[in-house]
């Protein structure tokens, strides 16, 4: 029989909780073949979202101030004791249902998350701004990444521990997570899931943790192919300096100084790419490990 545990980060969740407790409870009654531990991370909440989890017969680990969204995933996964990981939302958006669909394919998969589809509810800025993720994901992966930033996902607690320090402690440590399984060779299953409006107010920022998201895109590409980043941008560079020096070489007139410059600076960084491509393969090794 498999122990899965059943991770979730409340901060300031206590309306959706009764609820999702519940839902837990049915899901552990339905399913014979597995065990579940459910792990409630309270972030510094101050509503009693981790005193209702604890009253329901929840395992709480309470942080003494608010760390982040990801910094409570990681509490979590040093504390699981499974031998899959399950993360989920505490705000009512993901169905509990839906733990089993995710579990199911772990055989052949080390990953499985729960994308959400066209039907699912979302704002109209977030949606676009998850297909933009999305884009520049399956570019610096290689591969098709259906939904970046989804918080449902199953992952086994060997490989969630092995890159737990990876992951940053804001909200942007699903989209890490995603690189960074993909990036390192192991298999990840994108399954359809439907997603309810949240419970309460989202407590993610467009503008502030959409730069975050991007950035961390950029982070972890130059962690695992920087090439992908540092090629584009070089022949960017270059590529003026190099055509306007050929027209001039062709009439015969001599290379201005910013030629010079577009050509050299973006010489710089292509060859920067090639050597950070090297370091990023030695890394890939060590990881592998």
């Amino acid at each position: 029989m498999n122990l899965i545990s059943i991770v979730v980060p409340v901060y300031h969740n206590a309306p959706s909780l009764p609820d999702l407790l519940k839902e837990f409870q049915d899901l552990a009654s339905c399913n014979s073949d597995d065990d579940f531990e459910f792990i409630f991370v309270d972030d510094g909440s101050q509503d009693g979202s981790g005193q209702a989890a604890a009253q329901a017969g929840a395992r709480v680990i309470r942080h003494p101030y608010n760390k982040g969204n990801g910094a409570a995933i990681k509490t979590g996964i040093r504390a699981a004791q499974g031998h899959i990981v399950v993360f989920m939302d505490g705000d009512g958006q993901h169905d509990p249902a839906d733990i089993p669909r995710l579990v199911q394919c772990m055989g052949e998969y080390e990953m499985v998350v729960g994308a959400r589809s066209p039907r699912s509810y979302s704002d109209w800025d977030r949606r676009m701004a998850n297909r933009v993720y999305n884009v520049l994901a399956s570019y610096i992966c290689g591969a098709n990444v259906v939904d970046l930033t989804s918080g449902f996902r199953a992952v086994r607690a060997d490989l969630a521990k092995k890159f737990c320090h990876l992951l940053p402690n804001t909200f942007s440590y699903p989209s890490t997570m995603t690189i960074v399984m993909i990036k390192a060779g192991y298999s990840v299953l994108f399954i359809k899931i439907e997603v309810s409006k949240r419970i309460g107010a989202s407590k993610i920022r467009i503008l502030n943790d959409g730069f975050r998201f991007l950035v961390i895109i950029f982070r972890i590409a130059t962690l695992f192919e920087p090439l992908k980043i540092f090629l584009p941008i070089g022949l960017l560079v270059l590529l003026p300096g190099a055509i306007l020096a050929a027209f001039r070489l062709f009439v015969g007139r001599p290379w201005t100084l910013p030629i010079m410059i577009s050509v050299s600076v973006g010489f710089l960084i292509i060859v920067l790419g090639l050597i950070s491509e090297q370091i990023a393969l030695l890394r890939t090794v060590q990881f592998d490990r």
